[in-house]
């Protein structure tokens, strides 16, 4: 079933209930957005309802971190961008709220407090459940559709977001629809070979992608790098040593070792390892083949030859997925995989970053309107490339059902 999209309505003249994804990062101390991408991502979802009243539903962070904080920056800075008044309320559907909600005009946008001070908001629930919940009763009430551009928050099972379509009309947001449409066609019609590039810190992620894509035939090949590498040569029988041993260690990921043995069991000729690292030794860069890693050296990034082999590979495909550096990018030393891939990648017909870090690193290299698409949700990206149906497009598609499209 598809998701409902704003074409599907006609929302001039209606107030809108809007719920994005503003949470960015923040400076503890003087409560300045330190990055505002992800309110650009939002701005076209924004102007297409300028003949509605927008009352935006969104969070910063979650409750016992140092960035929880009210949302009047955030509204300070969506006006900016926006170049039109922004109203801030501190309330989220008491009597402030619903009185700031009633005097709005056509082209109003109010931004509502933080979602998430509502403690129901940070419950995961099934939608069934979520739909009883009193936060979710009292926002219906105040708007006549509720939009849903948060992809970034996609993969949580939270009242606004999948509570909310089973009592009204709702519909994707342009970005959501963006989102969806664009990573759905990487398992429906993507250029030939399709390549998935996976690597940084979260490997379960993304054996679970891996597993998914292969088994699927999805994926033609797939490419490890970072710490997904070191567990797919732990996995082959090579010493990675010891200091990168401790930090699968240190993550918990020892069990990954056999998840990765099985799928090279299956498919060894779809899987492509580097041959060559690149080491932390006396502070400096140093490679070495995959059969000689230093004992006490930790594993920082793929060596030049691995990075010029991993590159061909990539020029051949009709689509790559990144997702992840290839190392500790961070490091000028040791950004020369994450870099070289990465520019190689956004050169290939359809191409696609998981969000997160490396959507980043894109844009700092200046290479970002290269990619076909970035995403802007790096949890809700790579559950759904395993696979799994997200709770908020399967609320999205069930409100569809409900309400018609």
């Amino acid at each position: 079933m598809p998701i409902g999209t704003l074409k599907e309505i006609k929302p001039e003249g209606k107030t809108i209930l809007l719920r994005l994804d503003l949470n960015s990062p923040i400076d503890p101390t003087t409560r300045h957005i330190l990055d505002d991408k992800r309110f650009r991502e939002h701005l076209p979802t924004i102007q297409a309802l300028s003949q509605s009243r927008v009352v935006i539903v969104t969070h910063q962070s979650r409750p016992g971190k140092k960035d929880f904080t009210t949302l009047e920056a955030h509204a300070e800075r969506l006006e900016a961008l926006l170049q039109r008044r922004v109203k801030y309320v501190d309330d989220i559907f008491g009597q402030c709220a619903r009185d700031a909600v009633r005097s709005m005009k056509n082209g109003d946008v109010l931004v509502l407090e933080n979602v998430r001070f509502n403690a129901e908001e940070n419950l995961t629930v099934k939608a069934e459940d979520a739909q009883k919940l009193y936060l979710v009763k009292k926002l219906a009430q105040m708007g006549d559709f509720f939009v849903n551009d948060a992809f970034g928050t996609a993969h949580r099972s939270q009242p606004t977001m999948v509570g909310l379509p089973m009592v009204m009309r709702s519909v994707a947001g342009l970005l959501m629809e963006k989102e969806v449409s664009t990573l759905t066609r990487v398992f429906q019609n993507a250029p030939r070979p399709v390549c998935l590039v996976l690597g940084g810190t979260k490997v379960d992620d993304s054996i679970s992608v891996a597993e998914h894509m292969l088994k699927g035939n999805t994926a033609d090949l797939i490419i490890v790098t970072g710490v997904v590498a070191n567990i797919f040569l732990s996995a082959s029988g090579f010493d990675i040593g010891r200091p990168s041993t401790q930090l699968i260690q240190q993550l918990k990921y020892e069990g990954e070792i056999a998840r990765a043995r099985a799928l090279l069991s299956s498919f060894k000729d779809r899987i492509l390892l580097p041959g060559h690292v690149a080491v932390k030794e006396n502070g400096k860069r140093a490679e070495y083949p995959v059969n000689a890693i230093p004992g006490e050296a930790p594993v920082m990034d793929a060596g030049v030859d691995s990075i010029a082999q991993l590159s061909g590979a990539i020029r051949k495909c009709g689509t790559v997925v990144f997702n992840g550096p290839a190392g500790v990018f961070e490091e000028p030393d040791f950004a020369t995989g994450t870099y070289e891939l990465l520019r190689t990648a956004s050169k290939v017909e359809f191409s696609i970053i998981g969000g997160g870090h490396t959507a980043a690193v894109v844009e700092k290299m200046g290479i970002d309107r290269n990619f076909t698409h970035i995403s802007t949700g790096g949890g809700a990206c790579i559950e759904f490339l395993t696979g799994k149906k997200l709770p908020a497009v399967q609320a999205l598609e069930r409100s569809r059902e409900l309400f018609g499209g």
